[in-house]
Formats: structure tokens, C-alpha cells, sequence
């Protein structure tokens, strides 16, 4: 397949999970960015997702890893979060788009997946807080990932041997399946790091 070659569009349900995904993780960066303006105005105020010592917005807000790029990382998802959804109004409208643009799609959602397992990793494992609203966007973008990876697998957008497309073809009609076992696991990690602290704060 030439990479100026149309793809045929996606399917409606893939459409409408880019559009809430996107709408949900959007609204959990802005959130996060009105947080941020609040705890930069207000460094002695709680803010609304702050519950205790280890469930805090502003104790993740205020660590080097919160600014990855030199700025609050969730300006990146406020930009970010839009183009799923455009893409999916888009495709909703009847437009088909190229190959090269798919297989950039997929990169983008590929790479905002490694971005969140990087940063579940360092609040889980370093920080040892967790951010409500940030990990909203988290559990929207891994339906989003897992919806996209799977239908690019099956429409052959990148060029891989055979089976392996027939194994991503069958998966795709499985999507949330392996969206729920993703979450499931983030769920466990959890748990297991912050057993002590859950079992504290119920006592």
C-alpha cells in the first residue's frame, strides 16, 4: 500500500471512542492546568483533588517529573486530547484520510501511551502519590490506545507479517477486553504499592 493511498474510514464505534477518550482526558488536563494556575496563586491552599497525604494533585504537581518538558504537563494533554477528537468528528462527517496519516495518528497515540505509563510509573514508584485527575486521563487514553493499535493491526497500516494481522483483526473486535485488562493492572500496582496507606486510611 502506497502511503498516499486513502484508507477506508474506521467504523462509527471507532469514531465515537475517539471522541469521548478525547473529551474525557481533555477536560482532565484542564482541570489539572486550572489546579495548577490555583496552586501557583495559592501555594498554601488544598486543592479540590487533594484528599490526603498520598491522594494529592498538588504533591505530584510540585515535583520535577510534573514538568517534563520545562512546563505543567498537562498543557501537553490540553493539545494532545484534541486531535482524537477532530479525527473522530471528522470521520463521523464521512472523511477519509491517508495512509501516512494514520500511521502518524497511530505513532501519536502510541507515544501518549508511553507518556502515561512513565508517569504512572514515577507517581506509583517515586513519588508515592497519586493524582486523581490524572489518572482520568490516564484510563481515558488507554481505551483510546488500544482502539486505535488494534483497528491500524488489522488495516495492514503498517506493513507486518500475515499472521499477526489476522491475530489483530480478531482482537479488534475485542478492544475492550484488552482495555479492562489494562486497567486492571494499573488497578493492582496500585494496590499492592499503596496497600499500607489504604489499609491505614479505612482504619
Amino acid at each position: 500500500m502506497n502511503a498516499d493511498d486513502l484508507v477506508p474510514s474506521p467504523s462509527k464505534r471507532f469514531a465515537i471512542t475517539l471522541i469521548w477518550t478525547g473529551i474525557v482526558g481533555w477536560l482532565a488536563a484542564f482541570a489539572l492546568v486550572i489546579e495548577r494556575i490555583h496552586l501557583a496563586e495559592h501555594p498554601h491552599d488544598a486543592l479540590s483533588c487533594d484528599v490526603n497525604l498520598w491522594i494529592s494533585c498538588a504533591k505530584v504537581m510540585l515535583t520535577p517529573q510534573a514538568k517534563l518538558l520545562g512546563f505543567p504537563n498537562p498543557i501537553i494533554g490540553l493539545g494532545a486530547f484534541v486531535f482524537p477528537i477532530a479525527v473522530g468528528f471528522a470521520i463521523l462527517a464521512g472523511a477519509q484520510f491517508k495512509l501516512w496519516f494514520w500511521r502518524c495518528f497511530t505513532i501519536g497515540i502510541s507515544m501518549g501511551l508511553v507518556f502515561i505509563v512513565w508517569l504512572f510509573i514515577q507517581t506509583n514508584y517515586f513519588i508515592h502519590a497519586l493524582c486523581p485527575y490524572c489518572m482520568v486521563a490516564w484510563a481515558a487514553m488507554i481505551p483510546l490506545f488500544w482502539r486505535v493499535i488494534l483497528w491500524a493491526g488489522a488495516e495492514g497500516v503498517f506493513d507486518m507479517p500475515v499472521k499477526s494481522i489476522k491475530w489483530f483483526v480478531n482482537a479488534a473486535e475485542s478492544t475492550w477486553f484488552y482495555a479492562a485488562m489494562t486497567e486492571l493492572l494499573a488497578l493492582i500496582l496500585i494496590t499492592i504499592q499503596f496497600w499500607p496507606l489504604i489499609i491505614a486510611t479505612f482504619k
